[in-house]
């Protein structure tokens, strides 16, 4: 039988590349998501989709029940709004992205989790924003340093179990929720590019799968510098 991947966020962007990609390696794809109508052109090909929202913990069990096991998992559903007007502190948005990227992380690892039998996969999907801060980024950058400690922490605990754990920090990737970005993203990624380098990182069973290498480097280097000096040489960043 074909190996079984579950990708959640497979609406648009890099969930629905990596679908894609998986399908037409042979992979039996379950492509997760809420909107129907993407799912449904995924659908169109062969691919199985399951229509949920992961911050319902109830949808997350109901997915689960419709599989049969799982050779990978890759937990990539997340959303990005930044904080503006500071001082003054958009609460509501800051529990909003919370929410959508770290809690129903957790829904999902407590439903689809025992999916995975020895020498299965996990994969995490944060983001590069974790190694440096970022003006506006509060919300966004502390949900993925959450995602990074969680992942780290599970590949502890699920050694003894045979299942390996990856963490994927990708750069910018052109994708529908960054087209809304307003500022210059450098070393802009297509989709293509981006799940190809997912792919080959989980293919080797790395633990921390990052790109692109320079970008992640600069970003690396500058999270290295005095907070003093980041000060003075973020000033206008936002």
């Amino acid at each position: 039988m074909s190996k079984g991947v579950l990708i959640t966020g497979a609406s648009s962007g890099l969930g629905r590349q990596l679908a894609l990609d998986y399908h037409a390696d042979g992979w039996r794809v379950w492509a997760c998501g809420r909107d129907e109508g993407r799912l449904a052109e995924l659908a169109v090909l062969g691919i199985q989709t399951l229509c949920f929202d992961t911050r319902d913990p109830a949808a997350c069990q109901g997915a689960a029940r419709q599989l049969d096991g799982l050779d990978l998992l890759i937990l990539n559903a997340g959303s990005c709004e930044y904080l503006d007007e500071l001082p003054r502190f958009d609460g509501a948005l800051f529990a909003r992205v919370i929410e959508t990227n770290l809690v129903a992380t957790g829904h999902c690892l407590a439903a689809l989790l025992p999916q995975l039998g020895k020498g299965g996969r996990l994969a995490i999907v944060s983001s590069s924003v974790t190694w440096l801060p970022l003006p506006r980024a509060e919300a966004y950058g502390a949900s993925k340093a959450a995602l990074d400690y969680l992942a780290a922490s599970l590949r502890l605990d699920l050694k003894a179990s045979g299942i390996g754990v990856s963490l994927i920090r990708p750069g910018f990737i052109d994708t529908p929720l960054t087209a809304r970005n307003r500022f210059t993203m450098p070393c802009l990624m297509t989709v293509a590019q981006a799940a190809s380098a997912t792919r080959r990182g989980l293919a080797r069973g790395l633990h921390n799968i990052h790109y692109p290498n320079g970008f992640i480097c600069m970003l690396r280097l500058l999270g290295a510098l005095p907070t003093g000096l980041w000060l003075r040489l973020s000033k206008g960043l936002g």
